[in-house]
């Protein structure tokens, strides 16, 4: 009996030094999802979920054909470039659809690298997502690939590759994807104005010797918390020339692929009900001023609550962001649409407004506009989630930099001390209500468009503060410097999903994550035949 009795108390001991290891562990996995954690541990009890299958039997089905190829593009009469383009055009051809319509794409590549496309703001079923490495292998040179999927959310969206993306994009490879509702019916004119900065390769000697002696330096015995990051000039670009990429080498900017003396004038007749459509295809938040009352009606393709009108303020477009627009064609003078921002390319990013029949009138520009808020636009009413709400999964995600000697540019972008592939993903269970707060530390005081893949979030506090007006609901947003937004989702389109920062140079070199559902049933897998580079 004495034997068995000292057995007993070691295995006691045993199983409480276990309990006390699984106690820290769980503890430890807190530091970056807090919560009951539900969601990790059901996840071994949970049912398979499978990859979201669409219902097409009944329903119109609009075939695209989109060559992947090598193109002359004028941008200005004096920048001609060799662009990469979808069917010849920057932006490639416009894909304009009815909700609940099938959208059928075949991707030829002729170009000599492989490319994909990712429908940017669409929940299509992660099958379709055109992620090379997480969805599908890049298409390589002379193969032809089909997306298939139904457009059930309305709104301005886009599409562009996903393959080695930071270079894809800037080298012209993307266009828009309209769906529209029945309500769009109601304008008389419907204009997509596409954003997007370009490199002339004119850029200063001075400033490219500037950039050497950066990369000439240890960046691991430089001094960070001694760095006076207030005094650095910002160039309005939300990043300071001398850390990372230099922004300042985009030396033109242009809409719909042109600059402004090569645009044509958009025309309207008094009396009209005109909508516009700002995409931002670009690295670059751009700051527009129409100078006539306006509403800002939609952010990222979903409707602003009853939105107030206002007049010459400016709002804000950042890279993967899209603002709808509406105004009353009133006569009262043809004005012209501008760019706010010290950089002199700015002045490129303009379209005049045109009556047809008109006198000629210009209105002019008020001379200290203000910036509109998102957070306080429209009113207030019901909405899918509040800061009150229980949520399954919490996460934080404190974006930064990192000094990197061995990195390309001497710094990476990270997330929670991580660049990706290694950054932990977000692991959630079919169903979850998902917090994420969103943190912007970085170092280099740039701007982060974090756009999630795949769902729609709605924001629910800045900086701490409820939002006043109307819910707003979004894929893509833009975290400043200094700022923390919480945002919530529902895990409802089954996948592997990136959620990353779309000025892409910070993707490339770190800014991803990805949103995992657990016991997901893999329908991809790299075989490793093709170079698949998912930014």
């Amino acid at each position: 009996m004495k034997k068995i009795t000292i057995l007993t108390v070691i295995i006691g001991i045993i199983f409480l030094a276990a309990c006390s290891q699984q106690s820290t562990d769980s503890q430890a996995l807190d530091n970056s999802v807090e919560g009951d954690n539900t969601s990790i541990e059901e996840s071994s009890s949970q049912e398979v979920v499978h990859v979201k299958t669409e219902d097409t039997e009944g329903k119109k089905v609009n075939e695209f054909n989109l060559i992947a190829q090598v193109s002359e593009w004028n941008l200005s009469p004096e920048n001609k470039i060799t662009a990469w383009t979808y069917n010849g055009t920057v932006p490639g051809d416009e894909i304009r659809v009815k909700e609940g319509e099938v959208v059928k794409v075949n991707l030829t590549n002729e170009l000599e690298e492989p490319v994909s496309i990712h429908w940017h703001g669409i929940s299509v079923p992660n099958k379709q997502d055109g992620i090379p490495g997480v969805t599908q292998d890049a298409v390589v040179p002379g193969e032809t690939y089909t997306y298939e999927f139904v457009a059930n959310d309305p709104g301005t969206y886009w599409y562009h590759s996903h393959q080695n993306g930071v270079e894809q994009l800037d080298k012209g490879l993307y266009g828009t994807i309209i769906v529209e509702s029945a309500e769009d019916e109601n304008y008389d004119r419907d204009y997509t104005l596409m954003l997007d900065e370009w490199e002339s390769g004119n850029h200063s000697e001075a400033d490219a010797s500037e950039m050497e002696d950066m990369e000439g330096m240890d960046m691991d015995e430089m001094d960070h918390d001694s760095m006076d990051m207030e005094g650095m000039d910002m160039n309005g670009t939300g990043q300071d020339p001398m850390m990372g990429h230099d922004m300042s080498s985009y030396d033109i900017y242009t809409i719909n692929g042109k600059t402004y003396e090569e645009n044509e004038p958009l025309n309207v007749k008094e009396g009209e009900t005109v909508k516009l459509r700002f995409v931002n295809a670009g690295y670059m938040a751009h700051q527009i001023q129409i100078p006539v009352d306006y509403k800002v009606t939609h952010l990222d393709g979903q409707k602003v609550n009853n939105p107030q009108i206002v007049n010459g303020s400016l709002f804000e477009v950042a890279p993967g962001e899209r603002v709808d627009v509406e105004f009353i064609a009133d006569g009262s003078g043809d004005f012209t649409i501008d760019c706010h921002g010290e950089m002199e390319a700015s002045q490129d990013m303009q379209l005049d407004v045109v009556y047809e029949d008109g006198n000629g009138k210009k209105t002019e520009h008020n001379s200290s506009p203000d910036l509109i808020d998102i957070t306080k636009l429209g009113e207030k009413t019901e909405s899918q989630f509040s800061l009150d709400d229980e949520y399954d999964v919490s996460y934080e995600m404190d974006l930064a930099t990192e000094m990197n000697a061995d990195a390309e540019m001497g710094m990476v972008w990270s997330i929670n001390g991580e660049t990706f592939p290694n950054v932990p993903p977000l692991e959630v269970n079919k169903g979850d209500k998902v917090k994420v707060t969103l943190t912007n530390n970085s170092m280099d005081q740039a701007y982060h468009p974090m756009h999630l893949h795949g769902h729609f979030f709605q924001v629910l506090s800045k900086n701490g503060e409820k939002l006043e007006g109307s819910p707003i609901i979004k894929d893509t947003l833009n975290v400043k410097y200094g700022e923390t937004y919480e945002v919530a989702f529902v895990a409802d389109n089954p996948g592997n999903w990136l959620f990353h920062c779309h000025d892409l140079h910070h993707a490339s070199n770190g800014m991803v994550t990805t949103v995992n559902y657990n016991n997901f049933e893999e329908f991809y897998n790299d075989t490793g035949e093709v170079d698949n580079q998912p930014e």
